[in-house]
Parts: C-alpha cells; sequence; structure tokens
C-alpha cells in the first residue's frame, strides 16, 4: 500500500505546479506557485519521518545499532551490491544505522530552516536515495522518493544546468530584473484562479496532515496508512522491523509417479530474480518490480495455510499455465510433460563469504523442512472443494 500511495500522492501533487487554465501553453511570468513547491517539501519531510520513528519504535536493532548487519542479506530481493556490503566490518555497518537515523530524523527539519538548509536536507536526501538504490533492488520507491526532494532547490541552486545563452537561464534573469525594478505585471483571471487553487490545495494538505502528524507523534504510530479515502495524503515508513535469517521457498516438481520414492527426481523452477540456484549472481532490476519475487518473500514468513495462492500457483505449475511460467525465469519442464507433482520447500539462505563458499557460489542453504507437502491435480481439486473455493481450470 505504502508505494502506490506515494505514487497517487506524488502525482496528485504534480498537477499543481503546473498552469491549470491554458492546454496550449505554459503562460508566461507564471512560475510554481510556492504552496504547490511547499506541499513536496512537506512530502519529503512526512516521508523520512516516518521511516526514522517507525524503526527507532520498531524492531530492537535499529537501536542497539545492529539491523544492517543482516538487512542486505534479507532484504527482499538483493543485488550483486548487497552481497559485497554485507561482507562491510561492524564499524561500517553501526555507521550505517547512525547515517540513516540521521538522515530520516534529524535532516528533514532542516527544511525548515532556511534556503541553504533546506538545500543540505534535498541534497542528503538523493544521495540517501542514490545509496539505497545502489544496494539493494527496493523496485520504484527510491527513485520516487528522490522526486519530492528536488522541491528543496530553488531555481538559483539549479542554475548551472542551464546554459548561458539566450534560453531558460535568461529568460529567468529577465524575469528576475524586472521584479528587482518594481514592475509586475497586472494579473489575469487565469491568474487569479490559481491562486485560488493554490490555497485551496494548502489548506486540504493541511487540514488532512492533522491526522498524520498526530500518528507520527503517536507510541503507536503506524506505517503505510491513509486517514483519508482518496490517499491524498498519507504516512509512510519501511522497515520498521529486520528479519534476522533468509527464507526461501523453493517450489519443485516431479515426473515421477510416487512423489515418496526415494529416487524421485524434484527439479527446481526458478523465478526471476529472487534467491534460488545457488550459483545464480544476485540480480540488478531497481527500478523495475517483480511483484511475484516480491509475494515469495512475504510468504516465506508464513505457512502455506496463511499464503494459501501458493497452492493455487502449484496448480497452475501442474498444468503447465503459460500466465504464472511467463513470471519465472526457469521452467524445467519446458517442452516435456506436464510435472505430475509439485511441492514446496523451504531453505534458510545465506551469503557466501568471498574466497571461501564452494567455488562459484553465491549462497549456501539448509533446508528447513516441507514448505507444503507433494500435490497433483486430483488433491489440489479435494484441497478446493474442501474449502468451497471456486477452483482453476485443473
Amino acid at each position: 500500500m505504502g508505494w502506490e500511495s506515494q505514487l497517487l500522492e506524488t502525482g496528485f501533487l504534480g498537477i499543481f505546479l503546473c498552469p491549470v487554465w491554458s492546454l496550449s501553453q505554459v503562460p508566461p511570468r507564471c512560475p510554481p506557485s510556492l504552496i504547490s513547491i511547499w506541499t513536496f517539501r512537506w512530502l519529503i519531510v512526512r516521508i523520512m519521518l516516518g521511516a526514522g520513528l517507525i524503526k527507532i519504535r520498531g524492531d530492537r536493532c535499529w537501536r542497539d545499532l545492529t539491523c544492517m548487519d543482516y538487512h542486505y542479506e534479507t532484504q527482499p530481493v538483493p543485488n550483486p551490491m548487497s552481497y559485497y556490503m554485507h561482507q562491510s566490518p561492524w564499524w561500517f555497518h553501526r555507521f550505517e544505522v547512525l547515517s540513516n537515523h540521521f538522515i530520516e530524523l534529524i535532516v528533514p527539519l532542516f527544511t525548515f530552516l532556511g534556503r541553504r538548509m533546506c538545500m543540505v536536507n534535498g541534497t542528503l536526501q538523493i544521495v540517501f536515495q542514490v545509496t539505497l538504490i545502489v544496494s539493494g533492488n527496493l523496485s520504484f520507491l527510491n527513485w520516487l522518493t528522490i522526486v519530492p526532494s528536488l522541491a528543496c532547490f530553488d531555481d538559483a541552486s539549479l542554475g548551472f544546468l542551464f546554459s548561458s545563452g539566450r534560453g531558460a537561464k535568461q529568460a529567468v534573469l529577465d524575469l528576475q530584473a524586472e521584479e528587482a525594478a518594481g514592475w509586475t505585471p497586472k494579473p489575469t483571471r487565469g491568474m487569479l484562479f490559481r491562486r485560488v487553487v493554490n490555497v485551496a490545495l494548502g489548506v486540504l494538505i493541511g487540514y488532512l496532515s492533522v491526522p498524520v502528524v498526530l500518528n507520527l507523534l503517536s507510541s503507536k504510530q503506524v506505517m503505510n496508512t491513509s486517514f483519508d479515502p482518496l490517499r491524498i495524503v498519507n504516512t509512510y515508513g519501511a522497515f520498521g522491523s529486520i528479519t534476522k535469517e533468509r527464507t526461501e521457498v523453493i517450489l519443485q516438481g516431479t515426473l515421477n509417479e510416487d512423489p515418496k520414492d526415494p529416487e524421485a527426481v524434484w527439479e527446481e523452477y526458478q523465478f526471476l530474480c529472487k534467491p534460488g540456484d545457488l550459483t545464480r549472481r544476485p540480480c540488478l532490476i531497481s527500478p523495475y518490480h517483480y511483484r511475484l519475487d516480491w509475494l515469495m518473500w512475504f510468504a516465506a514468513f508464513q505457512t502455506y495455510e496463511q499464503s494459501e495462492w501458493v497452492i493455487h500457483i502449484a496448480g497452475r505449475l501442474l498444468a503447465n499455465d503459460t500466465s504464472i511460467l511467463s513470471l519465472m525465469e526457469y521452467n524445467p519442464f519446458q517442452g516435456r510433460d506436464n510435472p505430475r507433482w509439485v511441492r514446496g520447500e523451504h531453505f534458510k539462505y545465506r551469503f557466501t563469504l568471498p574466497g571461501s563458499g564452494p567455488q562459484g557460489k553465491w549462497w549456501v542453504r539448509k533446508r528447513i523442512g516441507a514448505y507444503f507437502p507433494a500435490v497433483d491435480l486430483v488433491a489440489l481439486r479435494g484441497y478446493f472443494k474442501s474449502r468451497n473455493w471456486p477452483h482453476p481450470d485443473l
């Protein structure tokens, strides 16, 4: 919910950066309203404070500075840099946690301390998000968080991005010279209408921010929550708790008639990015989001009874359904008979140490037990019927 709401809120605020009364061209001498710019600044403040406070109030490892000992290995979908960052010395991981608290709890307040400190906040937030992008596949979340951070900069600070010729930079200089001379254009009806809209926006955001601020101040803070039905102003937060071990659900199939036969050959399905094959290098997908890989990460925390959609996937695999196989990287039964049985195995995964693990392996794993027992089409039909589910066409 958090990412979708953040995307929705960012898109909603973006509407008010542009003039709303003309679709043909941008009227001259009509910069974005300070109100709309401050709504973006308020957004980045809420995003970072929400994330920082939920950490301090959540997992103890954020308070004893040990969370980064585990994060790179246990995050939803590690990337290649995650492997090397995980090998950092203990003191560097402590420094990372302290830096995280500083960036999320202290730096956002710089927004209200004047122009220069506001730009310091924007710079540090962008650097922080780039660091997160480099060290993990957190989907489009970090890229999206950069957007409101840009509102911390004004035209003067961004002037170096434009050439010194007769272009955008010169036009801005001309406007600034006219303002310094005391000349202002007569407001048009469209400009007056826009002012009314911007004031209404500011009042709306202020009113909807009240429960968000109360939530941030509450000892029972909740993260990634909306207090209005349109999700215009939300409260955010991420990684309030850190898993200390990485577990994976590995789906396997066999052509053998008897799943209990010790000679049965079980072959593994490979997802697009999540850990599976021990020799496969962690992938790099940001800003893309492989939803099924993420869902499998959540499923590993629960039993299959709590994530019964995994059983539906097993049914699709038994039927060699292309809709689910298109979301996977490797189908061991491609061009062969459909698997006779499918099962889920539960493993604990750990990164290998550089130079000490088996040759060519990024991961080592240890079997925990069965996640769900071997099922065939007959067993699945009975399973769905016992729960009065509309079972798929198997």
